[in-house]
C-alpha cells in the first residue's frame, strides 16, 4: 500500500480527547465525584530512617468526621513494587512482613485518614502520634556502598540493587590504539514530572462488587494486579478505570493513590476520595535518578573511537520501583549511538535514603547521553574535527555490533538522521561530501552576550527491554449488515496526552479500511479491556499498532465468511528480548530503537551565567507518521521538558528531604522560555517490524538536547560544562574559573 492509497493514517487527524480537554469537559480523577463520598488524608513519614515503635491513633480517630484512621496492620498482603515487591503500603507493626515496621525515606506512608471532609482528614491526619527509633541513614551514593555503611535493605549487599557489566573486545588493545585519550566526569540532577494534575483518585464499590479505582496511571492491569495483591483478592474483583489523565511522563508508572484507596474502599464499602496538594506530590512521588559517569574514551588521529570505559552510579533512594531497569538502560546507552570495539562499563543501581527514583521520559538514556555526547564532542575538539564528520565515521549502522556483543535490530538509520539534523541546522557538507563544517553564526553587539551551536545525538529502545514480557491486547469488533457501519477496538493503552487514542481509531480504520468515524474505542479499563502493556518505553503506537492490525485480520476473515457481527482479539508479542550476561554483559537487549539527532544555539551572558537557548533542531526517525501533528507535538513537549531539565530545573535534596516542593522555588519552563524555534524535522525510515512501518518516538527528542545545549555553551565560551541542570550560579562559577566574564 502507498501512502496516496491510505485512507487514516499519515493525516493530522483531529484528537479525539482535544474539544473535551480544551472546554474543561473531560474528567479528570480530581474532578469526579460520587454521593456520599468520604475523603482520605495520608499521613507520610517524619524520618528519613527509622524504626516504627509505635502508632498511637487514639486522638486521630476521636476527631471531629473521622470515620477510620488506617495502619499497617490494616493492610492484608503489605508491600507492593513493579519490579520488585520491596515496599510496604503504610509502613509501622502490626504487619506480617518483616521490615514493614520500618520507614526509610520521607515518602513512606505510615498511616491513612478517612473522613467526611478533607479539612477534617487532613487535621486528623497530624494528631497521629508515632513513636520512633531513629536509623542511621545514609544520602551520598559512595558512602553507601563502603563498608559499615547502614544497610537499607538486608538482600542488596552494599546497598547495590544491582551491578551490569559490560566487556566487549580488548582494553588494552584500544587504549593502545589511542592517539587521543579525553576523560569526563558527568553529573545530572533529579527532575521532577510537573504535571498538570497531580495525583487524585476516588474509590469506590460499583454495581458488580468490584472494588473500583478511578485514577490517572499508565497500564490499568499493572495498577489492577498491585491492588489485588495488597488487598488479597483475585484480579476479576478489582477494577481500574482512567478518566482523563493530566500527564505522566512516567511519574504515574509506579503507586500513589490507587491500593489505598482501594483498601478503604474495600473495608468502608463507601466512596473515598484523595486529592494531593502540589506539595505533596514533589515530596511523595518518584524522580528522575541523579546519575554520576566517569568515562573515559580514546580514538585514533583519523577520528576512529577504539575505547570507552564509564562507571556509572544511579541513586534509586531505598526502593527499587524501576531503577534496576532504569540504570540496565542507561548502561546499554553508555557508549551513544557508537560502534566502538572495545568497552568496560560498569553500571550501578545504589540505595540510598534519599526519595525514590524510577520512571522518566528517556528511562535512562538522557543522563547516558550527557555524558557519551560530551565525551564525542570532547574527543572532536581534541582532534580539531568536526563533530559531524566524527559521528559519521564512527554511527551505528544497519547490521553494526553494539557494546552488549550483538548486532542491532534492522532499520538502523542513525547516520541519515545525523545528516539530515546537521544540514537542517547550523552544518554543511564539504569537499568530496564525507567532510562537515560548521557554517557562520552571527555575535550580538553586546560583548557580555556569546553565541554558539551545538549537535547531540542518540538512540533508544522501543518496548520493553532485556527479557522483560512484552505484549499487547486488542480486540476489533465489526457490526453491519451489507457492508461495515461501525468498528469498536478495544485497547487498555493510556491516553496520557500524547494522543494515543486518537492514533489508535486511525490505525483501526486503516487496518479494517473504513473512515476514521466509523471507529468507536472502549479503552482505559480492566472490566472491558485485556493488558496493552505501559504507556512507557516508546511503545505503545508500536505494541498497540500491531495488536489492532491482528485483531483487525482476524476480524475481517470472520466477516468475509459472513459471521456477523465479528470479533477478534489478538495478542501481539514482538520478537524476544534477553538480560545481560552477569560476566561480560551479552544480551539482545531489544526489539526495535527509535533515533534522533539535535542542532542547538544558544547565546550565554557571560555575566549572569543565563544561558539562553535560541533555536533547537530536531531530526526524528519516526519510522511512519500516523499522525504528523501528534508527531510534532512531541517533539516540541519534549524539547520544552529536556530544555528545563538542562538549564533550569533544580531540585534541592538535604538530608533525604525535598528543600523546594513548590514549582515557585522548583522552576520549570513557561513559554517564555521556549525557544524562539523549534524544528521538527520528521523522517520516515520504516521500522521492519512496526505497524504500517511506525516506530515509536516520544522519548526521544528528550534524550540529546542537554548535551547539545553544553556544547553550544562550550562553542561560545570554550568553558564545558559537566553538571546538570545548567543553572547560572554553576555556569558563572565554570567561566569564572576560566577567567570568563564579570563586572
Amino acid at each position: 500500500m502507498t501512502k496516496k492509497d491510505q485512507i487514516a493514517i499519515g493525516h493530522s487527524v483531529k484528537r479525539l480527547d482535544g474539544v473535551g480537554k480544551v472546554t474543561g469537559e473531560s474528567p479528570y480523577p480530581g474532578d469526579i465525584d460520587l454521593p456520599g463520598q468520604l475523603w482520605m488524608k495520608i499521613r507520610f513519614s517524619d524520618r528519613a530512617h527509622a524504626c516504627i515503635r509505635a502508632i498511637d491513633t487514639t486522638e486521630a480517630a476521636a476527631m471531629p468526621g473521622v470515620v477510620r484512621v488506617f495502619t499497617a496492620a490494616d493492610v492484608p498482603v503489605n508491600e507492593y513494587g513493579l519490579v520488585w515487591k520491596d515496599q510496604p503500603v503504610l509502613c509501622g507493626p502490626g504487619s506480617d512482613k518483616p521490615g514493614a515496621d520500618i520507614v526509610r525515606c520521607y515518602m513512606d506512608m505510615v498511616g491513612l485518614v478517612v473522613a467526611e471532609t478533607e479539612a477534617q482528614a487532613a487535621a486528623a491526619a497530624a494528631r497521629i502520634h508515632i513513636d520512633y527509633e531513629d536509623l542511621p541513614a545514609v544520602f551520598d551514593m559512595d558512602a553507601a556502598m563502603q563498608d559499615g555503611a547502614p544497610q537499607i535493605h538486608p538482600q542488596c549487599e552494599q546497598n547495590i540493587m544491582a551491578h551490569y557489566r559490560i566487556r566487549l573486545g580488548d582494553m588494552d588493545a584500544g587504549w593502545a590504539q589511542a592517539d587521543v585519550v579525553v576523560e569526563g566526569e558527568f553529573d545530572t540532577g533529579y527532575q521532577e514530572h510537573a504535571y498538570l494534575q497531580p495525583e487524585a483518585g476516588l474509590g469506590y464499590i460499583d454495581e458488580l462488587d468490584r472494588v473500583t479505582v478511578i485514577v490517572a496511571g499508565q497500564w490499568v492491569h499493572e495498577d489492577q494486579d498491585l491492588i489485588a495483591h495488597a488487598l488479597a483478592l483475585p484480579p476479576e474483583q478489582v477494577r481500574v478505570v482512567y478518566p482523563a489523565i493530566g500527564g505522566a511522563f512516567g511519574g504515574r508508572e509506579d503507586m500513589s493513590v490507587q491500593i489505598v484507596l482501594a483498601l478503604a474502599a474495600h473495608v468502608l464499602r463507601r466512596p473515598v476520595k484523595i486529592v494531593w496538594s502540589r506539595e505533596e506530590s514533589i515530596q511523595y512521588h518518584h524522580k528522575r535518578h541523579p546519575v554520576r559517569i566517569h568515562a573515559k574514551w580514546g580514538a585514533t588521529s583519523d577520528g576512529q573511537i577504539v575505547a570507552c570505559e564509564a562507571t556509572v552510579t544511579g541513586d534509586a533512594g531505598p526502593y527499587n520501583y524501576t531503577s534496576t531497569k532504569v540504570m540496565g538502560n542507561a548502561s546499554l546507552m553508555a557508549t551513544g549511538p557508537y560502534v566502538i570495539p572495545n568497552c568496560h562499563i560498569d553500571t550501578l543501581a545504589v540505595a540510598t535514603n534519599n526519595i525514590c527514583t524510577g520512571a522518566f521520559r528517556g528511562f535512562g538514556a538522557p543522563q547516558a547521553a550527557f555524558a557519551a555526547e560530551g565525551m564525542i564532542n570532547r574527543l572532536a575538539d581534541a582532534l580539531g574535527m568536526d563533530p559531524i564528520s566524527l559521528r559519521l565515521k564512527n554511527s551505528i549502522r544497519e547490521g553494526s555490533i553494539i557494546s552488549v556483543g550483538t548486532p542491532l535490530p534492522k532499520g538502523v538509520s542513525m547516520p541519515q538522521v545525523i545528516e539530515a539534523c546537521a544540514r537542517e541546522s547550523f552544518w554543511q557538507q564539504t569537499g568530496d561530501g564525507d567532510s562537515w563544517s560548521r557554517k557562520a553564526i552571527s555575535q550580538p553587539a553586546n560583548p557580555s552576550l556569546r553565541r554558539g551551536v551545538g549537535f547531540g545525538c542518540g538512540f533508544k529502545n522501543v518496548g520493553f527491554s532485556f527479557g522483560f514480557p512484552e505484549q499487547s491486547w486488542a480486540t476489533v469488533e465489526l457490526y453491519g449488515d451489507a457492508e461495515i457501519q461501525e468498528v469498536v477496538v478495544r485497547h487498555a493503552g493510556a491516553e496520557v496526552g500524547q494522543g494515543t487514542h486518537t492514533v489508535m481509531r486511525q490505525m483501526t480504520a486503516e487496518a479494517v479500511g473504513v473512515p476514521l468515524e466509523k471507529v468507536r474505542l472502549i479503552g482505559h479499563d480492566t472490566a472491558e479491556t485485556h493488558t496493552s502493556g505501559s504507556a512507557s518505553a516508546s511503545r505503545m503506537t508500536f505494541m498497540a499498532g500491531n495488536a489492532i492490525v491482528g485483531a483487525a485480520e482476524r476480524a475481517l476473515a470472520q466477516w468475509h465468511a459472513e459471521e456477523r457481527p465479528a470479533k477478534a482479539t489478538f495478542q501481539y508479542r514482538p520478537p524476544r528480548t534477553t538480560m545481560y550476561d552477569p560476566t561480560t554483559g551479552k544480551s539482545e537487549p531489544n526489539f526495535a530503537y527509535g533515533y534522533v539527532a539535535q542542532g542547538v544555539e544558544v547565546e550565554v551572558d557571560i555575566d549572569t551565567g543565563f544561558v539562553n537557548v535560541l533555536r533547537v533542531i530536531c531530526a526524528d526517525d519516526v519510522g511512519h507518521a500516523i499522525n504528523p501533528q501528534l508527531v510534532q507535538g512531541q517533539v516540541e513537549g519534549a524539547v520544552v521538558q529536556a530544555l528545563g531539565y538542562a538549564v533550569m530545573e533544580n531540585l534541592i535534596s538535604r538530608d533525604g528531604k525535598i528543600r523546594n516542593p513548590y514549582l515557585s522555588t522548583y522552576l520549570i519552563p513557561t513559554v517564555l522560555d521556549v525557544p524562539i524555534e523549534v524544528k521538527s524535522v520528521i523522517l520516515e525510515y520504516p521500522d521492519p517490524i512496526g505497524p504500517f512501518g511506525a516506530r515509536g518516538m516520544a522519548e526521544m527528542p528528550f534524550i540529546p538536547l542537554a548535551p547539545a545545549i553544553a556544547a553550544a555553551v562550550h562553542d561560545a565560551t570554550g568553558v564545558w560544562l559537566d553538571e546538570l541542570p545548567m543553572i547560572p550560579e554553576r555556569v558563572v562559577r565554570k567561566l569564572r574559573a576560566h577567567g570568563i566574564g564579570g563586572i
